[in-house]
């Protein structure tokens, strides 16, 4: 999964690229293939690939967490 995400950011941006320095009649559209293929495609596969085995809980503040930061702050401050 990482190198396919690898290699649709290089293809989006490559097709930018040669978007703004080819001088043909489709360049807008390469970059617009780009542009969508990065914030259509990839961005949500790279936010899913990262996020697929992490617990949501650990990232909320409930009561639970809120006392374990100030338990791990008293702990710090020596």
């Amino acid at each position: 999964m990482k190198y396919i995400i690898l290699i649709l950011t290089i293809s989006a941006l490559v097709s930018i690229i040669l978007g703004f320095t080819l001088d043909v009649n489709y360049s807008e559209k390469l970059i617009g293939f780009g542009v969508s293929g990065l914030f259509l495609v990839v961005f949500p596969l790279y936010t899913y690939y990262s996020w697929k085995d992490k617990n949501m809980k650990d990232y909320m503040l409930t009561k639970e967490n809120l006392d374990k930061m100030r338990e791990n702050q008293r702990l710090k401050k020596y």
